[in-house]
């Protein structure tokens, strides 16, 4: 049971942010603000997202992309945060779980996920 003062807190938060509904699996382009110096700019990071964690205000997820030279990059993003301007969901992944980690260790043909077909 939990807290109505925390539920209120919470509520007020998440209060006029636009999140949309994903999942682990899913490729995400998160647009982050970025302030250097006196000047703002919005930044795209899209890969994949692997891994949702925690609840209410100190919810995180974790998107994975390949950058240069095939390094893997990870970004952990609280989902509450002022500094996300949008998230966007560019494909829905079919993934049978929720946190993929196994990702880390593979490259190439066999570190793609399958999409998920629509349903009629």
């Amino acid at each position: 049971m939990r807290n109505k003062f925390i539920d209120a807190f919470e509520a007020k938060q998440a209060e006029g942010k636009n999140i949309p509904d994903f999942r682990g699996g899913d490729t995400l382009r998160v647009a982050v603000t970025i302030k250097e110096g006196e000047k703002t700019r919005v930044q795209q990071f899209e890969g994949v997202c692997i891994a949702r964690r925690g609840q209410g205000t100190g919810e995180t997820f974790i998107v994975r992309k390949i950058g240069a030279n095939s390094v893997g990059v990870e970004r952990i993003f609280p989902i509450l945060s002022d500094s996300i301007d949008s998230i966007t969901v560019l494909r829905r992944g079919r993934v049978r779980r929720s946190k993929l980690f196994y990702l880390r260790e593979r490259k190439g043909k066999s570190a793609r996920i399958k999409e998920l077909k629509k349903s009629r």
